[in-house]
């Protein structure tokens, strides 16, 4: 004889199949192929925030005195200095190194270029929370050129820490784990330079991936990443930003940056 199935249990069914495609529908977008996936070593600080969070912005002219900046990596290779520095740029910061298996080719040009041609410099490091330690990448950070000097002209170490172009948005780590991992990278550079690092975010990765934790804002500072005409509701415990990537097609190479205040400003970071 068919068996007939009760109201109850038909419900129930349905809710059971809703719970699943819901679960399914809060998993990370991964790559359709592997031939979508870029090479380990080629990320850079923005390359998920274009890909995330919509589209370049131009500052308001409203905005309190701000100053230039900008941000580069290996794949721009040797960096027209003269030019940015006739532009208006006064800082810069380099990609040094990702993970513990990558370093920039063009590290030394790119960061003493900067240095050369008048600018206050830093180096950044773009964080991979699922290959080694946040203590390990800081090392190999330091190791590899993210170290501060006290000369006036350097800036502190910056973890990139955003979406994973290789995989799971949150690198596999839940919210908790992913706090441990940043502050297991932060102590360490601390411990090793003296300075505290900044962390370079966007407001909604940090949602997503450390639950919004505002445990890190009384220590460092806050380099925010939104392309738009101001910088959005920043990240937990940060009543201001320090510096906001605006844009990834600047009028010329490079990420484009403001620092939130004058050049005086950008000095006393370098200096701490």
């Amino acid at each position: 004889m068919p068996v007939h199935r009760s109201g109850t249990a038909r419900r129930l069914r349905a809710l059971a199949v809703g719970t699943l495609l819901a679960a399914f529908s809060l998993l990370p977008t991964l790559p359709s192929s592997a031939a979508d996936v870029p090479a380990r070593g080629s990320a850079r600080m923005g390359m998920g925030v274009a890909a995330h969070d919509g589209q370049d912005g131009t500052p308001s002219t409203g905005d309190a005195t701000q100053t230039e900046g900008v941000d580069v990596a290996g794949y721009q290779g040797n960096v027209a200095w003269s030019t940015l520095w006739n532009s208006g740029v006064r800082w810069a910061y380099t990609k040094a190194s990702e993970g513990t298996y990558y370093t920039n080719p063009y590290f030394a040009q790119q960061y003493n270029g900067a240095y050369n041609i008048g600018m206050i410099r830093g180096a950044y490091h773009f964080a991979t929370p699922d290959t080694t330690t946040g203590a390990t990448q800081a090392n190999y950070f330091v190791d590899h050129g993210g170290g501060w000097s006290g000369d006036g002209r350097t800036l502190p170490g910056t973890l990139d820490i955003e979406w994973n172009p290789y995989g799971a948005a949150c690198y596999g780590k839940t919210q908790s784990a992913m706090v441990s991992w940043i502050s297991s990278f932060l102590n360490q550079y601390k411990a090793r330079t003296g300075r505290d690092a900044v962390i370079y975010t966007a407001a909604s990765w940090w949602t997503q991936c450390t639950g919004n934790y505002g445990g890190f804002a009384s220590s460092n500072p806050l380099w925010i990443a939104r392309y738009a005409s101001d910088p959005g509701t920043l990240p937990a415990g940060w009543d201001y930003y320090t510096m906001w990537q605006y844009t990834s097609s600047g009028p010329t190479v490079g990420d484009h940056d403001k620092f939130n205040g004058a050049l005086d400003r950008v000095k006393a970071l370098a200096n701490g």
